[in-house]
């Protein structure tokens, strides 16, 4: 499309949700508004705006924007071409927005990483069948323009694997725990005295978040329907401090990682905590950053790292899709036309491939270690390295094991038959290990 002229007129926006985000939208607009204008060849206006409450401080003012008390009214009904949905959550008003939106025929901007990984195909498809757009930038990695490079920059390429550290209060827990020794329970309370964690962190320490962003970002990459679903998920709240030590010890750095590749045996998406080798670039994203890895079959490895969230950066996010549209550029939702999307089955995760890290807490008396290697033995699950400190006869000691790559289903089996034996007193602590 030809950008728009000099003289065209403003791109009108609607904006539901004046949150931290919202707000932190209306401040970027009014800071550079003159810079986006000519950027753009038109300027961006806020004509509309809803929120919970009318009167509340956001530290900027809303100007002439007509109020709204009904979200999804405004959506149908308001003088703008875009709405820009900030309400979050998967269903409910966040939903009924969107679907306001693209009925009345309005481009529609979110940073709802939530709703897109539930109903993102059918909101697609529904943009789509209208001719509106879903922009969707800012629900994926903060400020990085990660979607905007996977469906576009690199979309001459076949996408074999995406990955990255798509959480930042995760990512800060475990650089604290690194760095301080300190256990989870107590980095966590720090880092919600901080703001870095919600007062509830159970979407971010147990994985919720960062799944959510790796189905949009799979969508993406592999052109296929969103499977939230299909994602295997793990959280880090059982990663200890001895555990971070002895990953210290044995070269790897502990991340809360998403992973996404196609294989034989389908769509595998898995989140969970990631032994990872200290030379490689991921390993030293620190404290609330994110990252993401794209592999590409002719471009190779792109990395995109920044912060993940933030009013700042996701505003700057939300901001340059209504940058696009108001530029007249569009773009398929998820790189290809939503009725042509896949559906891939989702890989089971016992068929997964890769090392592992197990940490045992045994009895220390004669025999337990054969008992365990025998157990490895059988299962034809290859050992590389062991580790036991010291000798205290008939006391708990710890044993750390490392596997060569095998399979889960096989490792599964080696666990078990180990967790069984009585010199065993706590249940294995298991840390998948990849090594890029």
């Amino acid at each position: 499309m030809n950008p728009p002229s000099r003289t065209a007129q403003p791109l009108k926006i609607a904006i539901a949700g004046l949150g931290t985000i919202g707000a932190g939208v209306l401040k970027l607009l009014a800071a550079n508004g003159e810079r986006i204008a000519r950027r753009c060849g038109r300027a961006l206006v806020v004509t509309a705006v809803s929120a919970r409450t009318r009167g509340r401080d956001r530290g900027i003012g809303l100007g002439s924007a007509a109020w709204h008390d009904d979200p999804a009214a405004m959506a149908a009904a308001a003088d703008a071409e875009v709405v820009v949905e900030l309400i979050g959550g998967a269903d409910g008003v966040a939903k009924q927005v969107c679907e306001a939106a693209i009925a009345a025929g309005r481009h529609v901007v979110t940073a709802n990483k939530a709703l897109l990984a539930k109903h993102g195909t059918t909101l697609a498809k529904e943009a789509e069948a209208r001719g509106v757009s879903l922009a969707y930038e800012a629900s994926v990695a903060g400020g990085i323009p990660v979607i905007k490079a996977i469906r576009e920059g690199l979309a001459a390429n076949r996408i074999t694997r995406v990955y990255g550290i798509l959480n930042g209060t995760c990512n800060y827990i475990l650089t604290a725990m690194r760095k301080t020794g300190k256990p989870f329970a107590e980095v966590l309370a720090e880092a919600q005295k901080l703001g870095y964690a919600e007062a509830d962190p159970s979407f971010d320490v147990d994985g919720i978040d960062a799944a959510h962003k790796l189905a949009i970002l799979a969508g993406v990459a592999f052109g296929t329907e969103i499977d939230f679903a299909g994602i295997h998920i793990e959280g880090i709240r059982n990663v200890a401090a001895t555990d971070i030590e002895y990953a210290r010890e044995l070269g790897f750095r502990i991340k809360l990682l998403g992973l996404a590749r196609m294989t034989e045996a389908g769509l595998e998406q898995r989140v969970h905590p990631c032994m990872v080798p200290v030379e490689t670039p991921i390993a030293h994203v620190e404290d609330v950053y994110n990252a993401v890895v794209v592999e590409g079959d002719f471009v190779g490895n792109t990395v995109f790292e920044g912060r993940g969230a933030g009013a700042g950066p996701t505003a700057s996010a939300v901001v340059a899709d209504l940058m696009d549209l108001a530029r007249g550029r569009r773009a398929m939702t998820f790189a290809v036309p939503a009725t042509e999307l896949a559906r891939a089955p989702a890989a089971p995760m016992s068929r997964h491939r890769g090392a592992y890290y197990v940490r045992l807490m045994v009895v220390d008396r004669p025999g337990v270690i054969a008992d365990v290697t025998a157990a490895l033995r059988d299962e034809q699950v290859s050992l590389e390295s062991m580790l036991q400190r010291g000798r205290r006869p008939d006391e708990m000691v710890p044993v750390v094991l490392t596997t060569h790559e095998t399979e889960e289903a096989a490792m599964n089996r080696v666990l078990a038959r180990i967790s069984a034996l009585a010199a065993v007193l706590e249940p294995a602590h298991v840390i998948r290990i990849e090594k890029f």
